[in-house]
């Protein structure tokens, strides 16, 4: 029976020793993994956000960034966890952040290259945007989104319209259209009355049949460009506010990605107020449009002298924002200019065309607080199965009913035929 025993003591005492063997094991396993890991981390600590304006190339805010949701999560946890400060692993919390926004959007952010063109974005167009119009269906207080879904189908179709460009633009015509305006100041009061003109207007006239196709491309891919970085900039806050709230916010803006004003801002787009519900909603469009996007209109405006001016003016020709009781651009503060002749009357001219260009930062912004701000305001508060109903309709179809750009040329003729010059006493 002691053999017996001792027989039976021994497998246990082999069972103790593999049991331990395997602990060692398990822990320099465990070991080496935390070395491995945090070496991982350390590679992509403190990395600038070198893509953060889409105009120097696809992808996301770094190219070293994985998009891999998953591989992502897993390194932010881990630089969280390493004691790291926010400002360190920004680069990695911002991709993240972009990664799930685009991820729920349908969209590809690795492959997402807004310098291929319209035909290779058109996809990426529709997703934004439909994206926008959900969060707003989903949560009543990001009015931000819902107002740059509805005008974001105006957007798209104009773009559509330009990657057809010669089918579409026929700028000798609009050249000839512009001339026959200007033509008629100088007829009544001379040089100082045209001088007056809408520069684009007069850039229109000067240029128009010089405009290329190159042109035209060049502008498009920067219009592309403008339309990712404000999804790029913008969506990754909605997504954490949509899935983590303010706390994921205020992370972001300990990581340096926003400032106090824009924290601010959330906690009035949080606050169920409605009043403070809207300014926040403003502050976030000021930063798209004031912050985002205003250099790189300025550069288009720039283009080539006259070719970037008459372009853009030609677009706020054509604008036509789809929120209801919102005036299109061009019936906002119209032409009307005068002088005096030297008999000591006043020529004035007026003509239904906008007095201003949407490219320009100031007059734009002017045209957004006073138009569609607190008219899409009014529509959430107070007619909002009207707006429902409105975002819903599936976007395909609103990009393709939104072609405000192909009628630049029955606009421009309109106007020359209700051009009108009077004398006064």
């Amino acid at each position: 029976m002691r053999t017996a025993n001792t027989n039976l003591r021994a497998p246990s005492r082999y069972l103790r020793r593999a049991s331990t063997a395997l602990v060692v094991m398990a822990l320099a396993l465990l070991s080496t993994t935390s070395i491995a890991s945090a070496d991982e981390v350390d590679r992509y600590l403190d990395l600038p956000l070198v893509n953060r304006d889409a105009a120097h190339g696809p992808g996301g805010v770094n190219p070293e960034l994985p998009t891999d949701p998953a591989t992502l999560k897993r390194l932010l946890d881990d630089a969280r966890r390493s004691g790291s400060a926010p400002t360190s692993y920004a680069a990695v919390l911002f991709q993240y952040r972009l990664v799930e926004a685009t991820q729920a959007a349908g969209i590809d952010l690795a492959s997402w290259d807004p310098r291929a063109g319209v035909e290779a974005n058109r996809e990426n167009l529709i997703k934004s945007y439909r994206y926008y119009e959900d969060l707003q269906l989903g949560n009543r207080e990001l009015q931000w989104a819902g107002m740059g879904g509805l005008v974001g189908a105006d957007f798209g179709g104009g773009l559509i319209d330009f990657e057809l460009l010669t089918n579409v633009y026929d700028f000798p015509q609009l050249q000839q259209t512009s001339r026959a305006i200007v033509g008629a100041a100088t007829d009544a009061a001379g040089p100082q009355l045209v001088d007056q003109l809408p520069k684009g207007l007069r850039a229109l006239a000067n240029s128009g049949s010089s405009i290329t196709g190159e042109d035209l491309h060049y502008i498009l891919g920067m219009i592309l460009v403008m339309q990712k970085n404000i999804f790029s900039d913008l969506m990754p806050m909605h997504r954490a506010y949509v899935t983590e709230g303010l706390p994921a916010l205020e992370e972001m803006q300990r990581a340096g990605l926003f400032g106090d004003t824009i924290m601010d801002a959330w906690r009035d787009v949080a606050s169920k107020t409605p009043d403070r519900i809207a300014a926040g909603n403003a502050v976030l469009l000021q930063r798209e449009q004031g912050v985002v996007i205003r250099d790189q209109w300025n550069t288009v405006r720039a283009y080539k002298g006259d070719v970037g001016e008459a372009i853009t003016y030609a677009a706020t020709v054509a604008g036509s924002p789809s929120v209801a009781g919102v005036l299109p651009p061009r019936s906002f503060r119209p032409v009307e200019v005068s002088s005096t002749l030297p008999d000591g009357r006043t020529a004035t001219l007026t003509t239904p065309l906008p007095a201003w260009n949407w490219s320009v930062y100031e007059e734009r912004w002017d045209y957004i607080t006073t138009q569609l701000l607190p008219k899409y305001k009014a529509m959430v508060e107070n007619n909002w199965p009207q707006l429902e109903s409105e975002l819903r309709v599936p976007y395909e179809i609103q990009i393709e009913t939104h072609r405000p750009l192909m009628s630049i040329p029955q606009l421009l003729e309109s106007a020359m035929q209700n051009t009108r010059v009077t004398v006064t006493e």
